[in-house]
């Protein structure tokens, strides 16, 4: 298992419907992430910074290919075309990145 996080900022003014959204994310969204070996999600907002955090377990062996797998289904592009609005990337992710990863610093069980 390997523990994973990544930030995004939102525009203040789209937090109600991202709240929103997310308190009723669609089932298939659901079974897309539990079928990329992905356990343990959550999204946290920070206010008044506007930042999303997110965390999950990756409970695979290969999560490019899980990641790859998962944006290719239709309807998690089509989730994607509804949230990605919302937020607002952060100018220092990496290339190819809309959420900016993070790397894990401490950890105690």
């Amino acid at each position: 298992m390997e523990r994973m996080a990544m930030v995004i900022g939102i525009k203040p003014e789209n937090i109600p419907e991202y709240k929103r959204l997310h308190a009723n994310t669609w089932p298939e969204i659901l079974a897309g992430i539990t079928a990329s070996n992905i356990r343990n999600y959550s999204i946290y907002l920070r206010e008044p910074e506007n930042l999303l955090f997110g965390y999950w377990e990756y409970h695979g062996d290969d999560f490019a290919a899980d990641a790859a797998k998962m944006a290719a289904d239709p309807k998690t592009q089509e989730w994607w075309d509804i949230c990605m609005p919302l937020q607002t990337p952060l100018d220092t992710r990496a290339d190819g990145e809309w959420w900016a990863m993070m790397e894990e610093v401490f950890h105690n069980d």
